[in-house]
């Protein structure tokens, strides 16, 4: 008798545990790409200024989740037709706005075309989709921009570092990127910075942590909560010092 009741306290104390933790942080599963310094793999593991304000706030939840570095267009896949998944760190966009749940803003970036030293000049949009090619990672926003835009020259690659390693060779005379990566990803290329050049600034905007619309309006509200309360304690502005120094954070007065 006595190891019966052992054994339904037991029992009782598990199903305890089990309910007390959100049913949707436990099925959260987040995807993220290769983008320093907001996100990258170091060690076999996530890192990054987006990553940390991740586990940052799974910590706060008394969570865990898994999160997986890999090519953005299918980390935008399983955000887009999947429940319970995060996508980080994701541009917002008109276009996008009704495709995912936001949470942020965690990060501010600048979109720039780039060229190489010594290339043609290209100082406007009309000379943009002129050029022979226009290297832009696949389903980035500005993937998706510059298609609504009407440009039918561009060349999609599977990541920033790619992009980059293209137009410094010149095999392309013109790329679209934003300026947040552009310093990290040159340096881990052992590109000399110089030969690459700012040819005009496209657009400014906010990044986010998208979650898929099969995620639930409460998950998403508590992780919004979070956020907002690191905002308030401080604890966000020191992540985002730490990654970007310098740079001022959004949201934080």
């Amino acid at each position: 008798m006595v190891i019966r009741l052992l054994r339904v306290a037991i029992l009782s104390l598990c199903i305890a545990a089990a309910t007390s933790a959100p049913a949707s942080e436990v099925q959260l599963h987040f995807y993220t790409e290769e983008y320093p310094p907001v996100t990258f793999s170091r060690g076999g593991k996530a890192a990054g200024l987006a990553t940390e304000i991740v586990e940052e706030i799974l910590r706060r939840h008394g969570a865990t989740a898994p999160i997986d570095v890999v090519p953005w267009a299918r980390g935008y896949k399983f955000a887009s037709t999947t429940p319970n998944v995060g996508l980080f760190a994701t541009t917002r966009t008109e276009e996008r706005e009704k495709l995912f749940k936001w949470v942020g803003p965690i990060a501010s970036t600048t979109a720039r075309f780039y060229v190489r030293r010594g290339g043609p000049r290209v100082e406007n949009i009309e000379q943009a989709r002129a050029a022979g090619r226009v290297l832009v990672p696949r389903e980035w926003y500005l993937d998706q921009l510059l298609r609504g835009m009407g440009f039918s020259n561009l060349n999609a690659v599977t990541s920033p570092a790619e992009a980059v390693k293209m137009l410094a060779a010149g095999r392309a005379p013109l790329m679209a990127l934003d300026d947040v990566t552009l310093a990290a990803t040159v340096t881990a290329e052992g590109i000399n910075a110089s030969e690459i050049e700012t040819a005009f600034i496209l657009m400014q905007s906010f990044q986010y942590i998208a979650f898929s619309r099969g995620t639930s309006d409460e998950a998403v509200a508590r992780w919004q909560k979070t956020l907002d309360a690191m905002k308030a304690d401080g604890s966000y502005e020191r992540i985002h010092a730490k990654w970007l120094p310098g740079v001022k954070p959004p949201g934080v007065r």
